[in-house]
């Protein structure tokens, strides 16, 4: 399933740091994030265990992570 979310990261440097764990969280779906998008939105393509697995560790990383619908 997709999941949308507005998040605060605004660089690739924040997203490069970030994607070993994405990857090693989403090994089986995938993400990205469109940080030209106003809302810095990030795409998950996994099942719901993995969007909260997602949504736990941005938050442990302070980043701001609100699912839209």
């Amino acid at each position: 399933m997709i999941y949308i979310f507005k998040t605060s990261v605004t660089t690739k440097k924040l997203v490069k740091q970030l994607k070993p764990q994405l990857d090693n969280i989403c090994i089986d779906g995938s993400w990205n994030f469109d940080l030209e998008d106003f809302d810095k939105i990030l795409r998950l393509n996994v099942s719901k265990k993995v969007k909260e697995e997602t949504i736990s560790f941005l938050k442990s990383q302070n980043i701001l992570c609100n699912e839209l619908h």
